[in-house]
């Protein structure tokens, strides 16, 4: 079965090492480290609590150690994050599917936030970024100002798979991200 990604996106030149987390279509599980994950401007930290209640994003700053489940469902991906913080362990879930071509990301555990993604392939990696971000609110998908911007590559030195997420908002910037490393395998 294909996956999301490749109905989306032409990955012609994706690093050979990242073909088994695109393109499986398969049950993966990943681990690593997040060098960095949350942001550092505690007053976000409220509504990142929020946020976090809804597995989106949490309020935290600093280093974590992660786990990463991928899971197809009819013809989407599902993934559950699970960031084991000194405080506890927080699972971020998410689905990948295709509607009109397009491929979307709805966030947390009722899909309440969306994000229409495009991409491309450079230098072997992935990138993608948000062309639209919105909350669900009943029937309504209210536009909001927040840009994502994703890249995930293989790092030969390490040889592991990198991953960066950065969320930026008009005025206030960077208002929360996650980067690290990770390995992963496609289960038989």
């Amino acid at each position: 079965m294909s996956t999301p990604y490749e109905r989306a996106f032409d990955l012609t030149g994706l690093d050979q090492q990242l073909a088994a987390y695109f393109t499986s279509g398969r049950l993966g599980r990943g681990e690593g480290t997040f060098d960095v994950v949350g942001t550092p401007r505690r007053w976000l930290w409220p509504v990142l609590w929020v946020l976090g209640r809804q597995g989106v994003v949490f309020p935290h700053w600093g280093a974590a150690r992660f786990t990463v489940t991928n899971r197809p469902v009819d013809a989407a991906l599902t993934a559950v994050r699970t960031f084991h913080f000194d405080s506890g362990d927080r699972s971020m879930v998410d689905r990948m599917s295709v509607e009109g071509g397009e491929l979307y990301d709805e966030l947390g555990i009722n899909r309440r936030y969306r994000a229409r993604l495009a991409a491309r392939v450079a230098d072997g990696a992935l990138e993608l970024w948000s062309t639209a971000v919105t909350m669900r609110l009943g029937p309504l998908h209210l536009p909001l100002p927040a840009r994502v911007a994703l890249t995930e590559r293989w790092d030969a030195a390490s040889d592991r798979q990198h991953v960066s997420v950065v969320i930026t908002a008009p005025v206030i910037g960077r208002v929360y991200e996650y980067s690290g490393f990770f390995t992963y395998r496609v289960d038989s």
